[in-house]
């Protein structure tokens, strides 16, 4: 397993939780130097990476990108895919196509996490899962076109009413027509959601793609209550070897819960 941690780029996310904030030449700087394998990055759209300046770098560096979220657009536009709006949901499937491109283009899956959306205003949930199903098996073939995977976060319940457990998630995934999206473990939201999270891990198996490494509180592993030891044994029986990525809140501040991030990472995997 790989260590990795969060960058925002989007000034309205703020107070969310991500550990750097002041633009990908300090991240990179900062996890290169803190020994940490790769950076996950939340922009605001597409247009905002340069991708010849990431490349350099991710080389000056030696780091890697985990993954590339697409939350700005439920953060700065209000998009979702279930938006009772097709002008809308037409936006925001349009809007998370250019970021699996981008991060394709950085050798990186992309994350479908808020901009899921939920079932409200008159959508039932039915028609909201129809509509999900729909994006999905047409993003997850356009990841696929680009040699990379689509990755879907269930949430936890004050988030989205449409998947909140890792072990729904992958039984709907799989009967999806395509069999490109893989299913985001996010160890916080799975803290409030899961009975058992290292048995829904082992449940889910090879589908999945991606961990954000979060302790219940949303601080650093280590912080909280969370039976990581538990988890990284469930990870290990699968045979998970993708990213552990902190996507957590950067207390007491962001080079504090970075440092307590890699002693974790570091105690679990040496």
């Amino acid at each position: 397993m790989r260590s990795a941690i969060t960058v925002s780029l989007v000034p309205q996310a703020a107070g969310g939780p991500f550990v750097f904030w002041n633009g990908l030449a300090d991240a990179c700087e900062k996890a290169s130097a803190l020994g940490f394998d790769a950076i996950e990055i939340f922009p605001p759209n597409a247009e905002a990476l340069d991708l010849a300046a990431i490349h350099k770098l991710l080389a000056q560096h030696k780091l890697t990108v985990a993954a590339v979220g697409t939350g700005g657009g439920w953060v700065v536009n209000k998009w979702t895919l279930t938006h009772a709006d097709a002008a809308i949901r037409t936006q925001a499937r349009e809007f998370i196509r250019a970021i699996i491109t981008v991060a394709a283009a950085l050798g990186a899956p992309a994350i479908l996490g808020s901009m899921q959306g939920r079932a409200e205003g008159g959508v039932a949930r039915e028609q909201a899962l129809g509509w999900l199903g729909e994006a999905l098996d047409d993003l997850g073939e356009h990841a696929a076109r680009l040699g990379r995977v689509f990755l879907y976060e269930p949430l936890n319940r004050y988030e989205t009413n449409l998947f909140n457990r890792v072990g729904d998630t992958a039984d709907w995934l799989r009967t999806l027509r395509t069999k490109n999206v893989r299913v985001l473990a996010d160890l916080f939201h799975m803290n409030i959601e899961e009975a058992d999270p290292a048995a829904a891990i082992r449940d889910a198996g090879d589908l999945i793609g991606h961990v954000h490494f979060a302790d219940s509180n949303r601080r650093a592993i280590g912080l909280g209550h969370t039976d990581i030891a538990r988890v990284h044994a469930a990870l290990d029986k699968i045979g998970y070897d993708g990213f552990l990525s902190a996507e957590i809140l950067p207390l007491p501040d962001a080079e504090t819960a970075a440092r307590a991030t890699m002693r974790s990472f570091q105690k679990l995997t040496r």
